[in-house]
């Protein structure tokens, strides 16, 4: 619990100027206006995969994020941020399948009509076999999927694009995975969304805010309200080691222009990626957890961000890719988010998601050759012609999604036991927790991690999908007196 009184915590350093790191470094001086914050940016942007990029006044968001939250504190920093510059946006996605445009959420009909009667037979008949006689056990997101579904539905809808969009066969992505982006739901929900207009899964919201200007407006106003209430944002400042003395860190060691800087701090909040951190600290953890952090994967994303010279080819926010002719994984539209994202109304703005490795050769292909692959797609899949392209970008982002696969369960718990040795110290967000999670939830990891700092003990691993979603958070009102503060249920899992 708060009291009245804060203690002096001293200068707090937060590695990382992301969602969960800005939050952090937000919370805490909502909470303790004299802390003394400083965060550290690698790049020259703020807000890593949720920023905006601008090329030519076309502005993107890399990977398309929608601000829709049941976590009331989350939605209380969005509106003191951001205020009226948030826009009430409608849902509009589908799959292309087939050589055809089918609505997502799967609509019965729709989805007649264009499957046939014959086949949707058979997957209605694949998905009560699956009830009768499912997988005892489900460690796969295969075995998850078909139980929830069937094993027709899974064959049509899910296993080739979480192939494509995780370069690894289903069977060999963790349960924990889906059940973590997949939620609770099921054929039978799935079928009564589509005929009810009250819609019951968080991930078929059919309306999302968005910042006017993109996600990364929100996280440019963060920092310049954490430099308006007297913290430092250092962007271009990577952090490349951790000074290390027992079980407490004391300094981190930050490159900038005029060579390595050496800033000591009382307490250290992270958000970069685990596989980094551990080799960043010294000295360095135990061997085995050295090795386990080196087991952890990310998938890498590509950005194609294309100019076309007509006005916007198709409706929807975005579309997913189920086909395997093309390499493109998702297309979005950017004017559908905010008609500020494109600077005038005769030319589209798309993007063209494509997901890899780094060590593939689409990663290292030369831009203007991904941007003609991009072109060449987008006329592939029936949404625009080749010719109609006139110009182009391409953004590389690393590390864009933390892999479940089948060793990082077993080295991501080597890793965070031994990072819970350490006294002064707290690890947030998608990357710093190795955890797919939602923009905010790993706004939520942050805000807690700096209530943890002013005497609470939260355990920010708790904060995952489901329970972000059906337990309840409440911030209080800055002028009222504080009674309990937000709490999580407890375990990593």
């Amino acid at each position: 619990m708060f009291g009245e009184e804060k203690a002096d915590i001293g200068h707090t350093v937060v590695v990382g100027g992301g969602p969960a790191g800005l939050s952090a470094a937000y919370e805490l001086q909502r909470l303790a206006p004299d802390a003394k914050v400083t965060v550290f940016e690698a790049s020259s942007w703020l807000g890593g995969i949720a920023r905006t990029e601008n090329y030519k006044g076309f502005r993107f968001d890399i990977g398309g994020h929608r601000f829709f939250t049941k976590v009331p504190e989350v939605e209380s920093m969005w509106r003191e941020v951001l205020g009226s510059d948030f826009l009430r946006r409608p849902r509009l996605s589908r799959i292309f399948y087939r050589n055809r445009f089918f609505d997502y959420p799967l609509k019965p009909f729709d989805a007649l009509m264009k499957i046939g009667p014959y086949e949707t037979f058979r997957i209605i008949l694949s998905y009560f076999k699956w009830k009768v006689r499912p997988y005892e056990q489900e460690d796969s997101f295969e075995e998850w999927v078909i139980n929830r579904f069937g094993g027709r539905l899974y064959m049509h809808f899910f296993a080739s694009y979480t192939e494509k969009v995780w370069g690894i066969h289903p069977r060999e992505i963790q349960a924990d995975w889906a059940a973590q982006r997949i939620k609770s739901m099921s054929l039978k929900t799935a079928v009564l969304n589509a005929f009810s207009r009250k819609t019951t899964a968080v991930s078929l919201i059919e309306e999302f805010d968005y910042p006017r200007k993109g996600p990364g407006m929100m996280w440019e106003k963060t920092g310049e309200a954490i430099e308006a209430k007297g913290g430092t944002v250092r962007m271009n400042a990577p952090v490349v080691a951790l000074e290390r003395s027992g079980n407490r860190i004391e300094a981190v060691v930050v490159e900038t222009p005029d060579g390595r800087e050496r800033i000591e701090a009382d307490n250290f909040i992270n958000s970069m990626d685990l596989r980094t951190l551990i080799h960043c600290i010294d000295p360095p953890p135990p061997p085995e957890v050295v090795e386990a952090a080196s087991r952890l994967r990310f998938r890498d994303f590509i950005l194609v961000a294309l100019v076309v010279d007509k006005p916007d080819p198709f409706p929807d926010n975005w579309i997913y890719i189920h086909s395997n002719d093309v390499q493109v994984g998702r297309i979005q539209n950017f004017r559908a988010w905010s008609r500020e994202m494109v600077p005038n109304d005769t030319q589209a703005s798309i993007g063209m998601e494509y997901f890899c490795w780094e060590e593939d050769d689409l990663w290292k292909a030369d831009d203007a050759d991904l941007i003609d692959l991009a072109a060449r797609e987008l006329e592939k899949i029936g949404l625009a012609k080749f010719e109609d392209v006139v110009d182009g970008t391409v953004v590389r982002q690393p590390k864009a999604y933390p892999v479940y696969d089948t060793v990082y369960r077993e080295a991501l718990d080597i890793v965070v036991d031994w990072l819970g040795t350490l006294e002064n110290f707290q690890t947030v967000g998608r990357n710093g927790q190795h955890r797919y999670n939602n923009q905010d939830h790993s706004m939520l990891t942050g805000m807690l991690a700096a209530r943890n700092l002013l005497g609470d003990n939260h355990d920010v691993w708790a904060v995952n999908v489901d329970r972000a979603y059906h337990e309840q958070f409440e911030r209080e009102r800055p002028e009222t007196a504080r009674g309990e503060p937000a709490t999580v249920g407890a375990g990593r899992s």
